[in-house]
């Protein structure tokens, strides 16, 4: 029986053991081309939204979605928002059936609340959800530069948008870090001068060291709402 079964593995007339998907609740973001990363967290389900809360040990995954199926909850693939319409199923989970193309201009907003299903490096289902209202808090620390749209936060990957504001301290927005007097600064050394997050790709190139810095953020899906410069001495 051993021999003829190795025959029949060899033959083709077997078909090898599949791994089964396995699946994730969180929040995803970009990270690079058809590439995104997320972060598990436990999810429960109440009237057809979510609720994501952090998982202690969590850790990040980093998926190629290229060939993954997307659904959406929006009625339209290519809608920023809602826009009061929806279509989703009992649990909350978007229908409506879209590209991986799709999915990068998602990304491209923002984290997006998702159910995942990935095999290996491989993302193969991606699902957005409906979730709880997002609640951001405030807090002063260190930053360093994860990358453009990216920082590292008291040991947590955090990103930020267009969407996202970045106050300095300096006279203009493309000063060097810190740099002259604190002409645009409160008087707790915040920065008050309103700048893009392309000034702060641009400027986080130049930290050689994490730099203080106070952020407005959501924990769960760790989207940075409004970033100031901090000196310390204003």
């Amino acid at each position: 029986m051993h021999l003829l079964a190795v025959s029949a593995l060899a033959l083709g007339l077997v078909a090898a053991p599949t791994t089964a998907p396995k699946t994730v609740y969180g929040y995803a973001w970009a990270d690079g081309t058809n590439k995104l990363r997320i972060l598990p967290t436990s999810a429960t389900n109440a009237k057809q939204r979510y609720t994501l809360k952090l998982k202690k040990g969590a850790k990040e995954l980093r998926l190629d979605y290229a060939k993954a199926a997307y659904r959406r909850v929006t009625v339209a693939c290519d809608r920023k928002e809602t826009e009061g319409e929806v279509n989703i199923d009992k649990l909350g989970r978007g229908k409506t059936p879209c590209k991986a193309k799709d999915l990068a201009f998602t990304l491209g907003q923002g984290p997006v609340a998702v159910r995942l299903e990935y095999t290996g490096s491989k993302a193969t289902r991606v699902t957005e959800i409906m979730t709880s209202t997002l609640k951001f808090t405030t807090v002063q620390g260190t930053a360093s530069r994860a990358g453009d749209g990216t920082l590292l936060f008291k040991g947590r990957k955090l990103g930020y948008t267009w969407m996202s504001s970045f106050y300095r301290v300096t006279a203009k927005c493309r000063d060097g870090w810190l740099t002259g007097e604190p002409v645009n600064a409160s008087r707790d050394g915040l920065g008050t001068k309103r700048c893009t997050h392309t000034d702060l790709n641009r400027i986080s190139k130049t930290w050689k060291y994490p730099v203080l810095v106070q952020l407005s953020y959501e924990p769960v899906s760790g989207y940075v709402s409004e970033f100031w410069e901090v000196f310390g001495d204003a």
